[in-house]
């Protein structure tokens, strides 16, 4: 079996739930497992799995936009934190451990350490459909597709291998690249959905403006998740999060309002929830996540909420859902045996296409 170090981004909840189920799965497959991460992924799986707490990048927002200045300054202060991490990492988990393989979930301390030591780097992630993946793009949005592309280079250095889950198809750009559907939690996949009366709204950063919005459809009942408040207001009735509450509030209502993250994006399409999509202004992966959605006609992609808008969504939910029926919900069953087969024998797959990108890459 192979000794693996699997590093994961800390950013959001997503990277967690995504590698829980392959860490479960590596686990059961006997391989011996160092995770690395940071912020919620460390707190999410540190009493689950040996995790070494690493510092991170944070994205600051403010009203749904990212701020680029306070993005800044925020992972300036963390620079020097961050050196005595990878330090450690370096001592504590590379050197000791000696891992047969990196795995990266778009955390680029295990990624440039791989590298370093000339290890097999496996991604799993959806990050990498936006570099080795052909997709449509808005003019608007060339720019900063370029600029995306080389962050994404920048944080994932010489990847071997890239297991990329994504709910758009489009074509690899290299032999190197397999696409999977999305990895959902196993408590996504044990739902049961049906069509209930409320709307599913969740925030994530400042949606004041969108809020007073929805106050005006008083024909509609919203559950509002992330607002940082509890109890009924109108029609909107506000809650905590609970993972069994969220998940029981999406399973049973007839559609989501949120930002176009990844996660929530695709266990709503698994559900099939139409979905009125906020990308986060600024930050590209979400706003192609909305372009495409709405490519596919599974939602509404807006980028300014009008109140016409967020109508115009609310009076096509039963046309959004019939679209949706034709989305092929799949399990996590076929990346899992792809990871497995790479690992097989100490990791000789994974070692096989190492050694090709070294002959082609200087």
């Amino acid at each position: 079996m192979a000794k693996i170090v699997y590093g994961l981004s800390g950013e959001g909840s997503g990277h967690s739930s995504r590698a829980r189920e392959m860490l479960t799965h590596l686990q059961e497959l006997g391989h011996a497992l160092k995770v690395v991460s940071y912020d919620r992924g460390y707190a999410n799986l540190k009493d689950d799995f040996d995790v070494f707490e690493t510092e991170g990048l944070h994205i600051a927002s403010l009203d749904n936009r990212v701020s680029k200045v306070k993005t800044f300054t925020d992972n300036l202060k963390r620079l020097p934190e961050g050196h005595k991490k990878l330090q450690a990492l370096r001592k504590d988990i590379f050197k000791k451990f000696q891992p047969d393989c990196v795995i990266t979930d778009f955390e680029p301390m295990t990624a440039y350490l791989a590298n370093h030591y000339d290890l097999p780097l496996i991604t799993i992630d959806n990050q990498h459909r936006l570099r080795y993946m052909s997709y449509p793009c808005p003019v608007r949005l060339q720019a900063e597709r370029k600029m995306t592309k080389t962050i994404i280079r920048a944080m994932v250095p010489r990847p071997d291998v890239s297991l990329v889950t994504t709910f758009y198809y489009g074509e690899p750009k290299n032999k190197r690249t397999f696409f999977f559907p999305p990895i959902l939690r196993q408590e996504v996949l044990s739902l049961q959905p049906s069509y209930g009366d409320h709307i599913l709204v969740y925030l994530t950063s400042g949606f004041e403006s969108f809020l007073k919005r929805l106050k005006s459809f008083t024909r509609e009942s919203f559950i509002v998740y992330g607002a940082g408040k509890e109890g009924p207001d109108g029609h909107l009735t506000f809650k905590a999060f609970s993972k069994t509450g969220f998940l029981d509030d999406l399973a049973f209502c007839k559609a989501v309002m949120a930002t176009a993250g990844f996660t929530l994006m695709t266990e709503s399409f698994y559900l099939r929830k139409p979905y009125l999509a906020l990308p986060m202004r600024g930050q590209f992966e979400q706003e192609i996540n909305g372009f495409l959605l709405a490519r596919l006609k599974y939602g509404v992609n807006l980028q300014r909420p009008t109140s016409e808008a967020i109508g115009n969504f609310l009076y096509r939910i039963p046309d959004f859902a019939e679209n949706l029926e034709s989305y092929q919900a799949r399990d996590n069953s076929a990346i899992k045996a792809r990871l497995a087969e790479l690992l097989a024998d100490n990791g000789a797959l994974a070692r096989d296409f190492h050694a090709k990108r070294m002959r082609l890459i200087p």
